[in-house]
């Protein structure tokens, strides 16, 4: 019998490309999104490819939404052997400029989404002793970037939640736990942070408004002088990475989606790429194995 997955955010971008890749592999996929409305262009894509996928909503900032997505799954495929948690939302602005209802919405979705998520099928992957849980994170996982303190905040939040689990559940329960940390994706992605920052006030004239035209300007330049290809992927490309990754039997802990994303956070992962050597010295120090 084929495996279960369960895939967040899968409306547009990565979500949607490894919604149809996974059935391609033989999974019987649960697409899921927040809006129902915005389904169309992953069932297209779908049909495009020959494959049908199960689209349900799932709210990832509602518990109860959350929890009544997977019974539903559960009751109907009798498991779940792989959870993606896709959904986020990036967010420009400094810590002076920001309010508190902008942070604590960031971290909501970037960190409390993945947690609602994971605690929602944990239990069931515990008592059958297998299964696989990928958080798509980003290189914003271990390097801080400008004006990204609190998206990075909610992915390096994520980062230690995805390695504290990786330290004893994995190895006592045949969980295993991922971080796939892309670099720059030619998505919605970047295109919906900006708009976010426009409908909060835009630039504010303050002495952060240069600093963050240059920001702006870097990025901008980046694409055009690279046209995409090394510093950006396409969310096909790192769909195809998530499915790679899902269908090693000896999975890493955290791992980049291009060369570019590893050059970038060389300085952090040069010595243990995979997470693998930080997993057994925890696992030696803290639990004596």
């Amino acid at each position: 019998m084929g495996k279960v997955a369960l895939v967040t955010g899968t409306s547009t971008g990565v979500g949607l490309h490894l919604s149809v890749m996974l059935a391609q592999q033989g999974y019987t996929t649960y697409a899921t999104m927040r809006n129902l409305s915005k389904q169309d262009a992953l069932l297209k894509l779908a049909k495009e490819a020959g494959v049908k996928i199960k689209v349900k909503a799932l709210d990832v900032q509602d518990s109860a939404s959350v929890q009544n997505c997977v019974n539903e799954i559960l009751a109907e495929a009798g498991g779940i052997d792989l959870l993606v948690n896709n959904a986020g939302a990036g967010f420009v602005r400094t810590t002076e400029q920001a309010t508190e209802a902008e942070i604590q919405w960031v971290l909501d979705v970037n960190f409390m989404g993945v947690m609602r998520c994971t605690k929602a099928v944990i239990a069931h992957m515990r008592e059958k002793r297998s299964g696989h849980i990928i958080n798509v994170t980003s290189v914003g996982v271990l390097v801080g970037q400008p004006f990204n303190e609190f998206y990075c905040g909610a992915k390096f939040a994520v980062e230690g939640y995805t390695e504290s689990l990786a330290s004893y559940v994995q190895p006592k329960f045949g969980i295993n736990f991922t971080c796939v940390e892309p670099g720059g994706i030619t998505t919605e992605f970047a295109n919906s942070v900006f708009s976010q920052l426009h409908s909060t006030g835009g630039m504010l004239e303050d002495e952060y408004k240069p600093i963050l035209q240059q920001y702006i300007g870097a990025a901008q330049a980046r694409r055009a002088a690279q046209g995409d290809a090394r510093v950006f992927q396409t969310a096909a490309q790192v769909a195809q990475v998530i499915v790679d990754c899902a269908n090693n039997p000896q999975p890493p802990i955290r791992v980049r989606t291009s060369a570019w994303a590893e050059n970038f956070c060389q300085l952090k992962t040069g010595l243990d790429p995979d997470g693998r050597k930080l997993q057994a010295l925890v696992l030696n120090n803290v639990l004596g194995e």
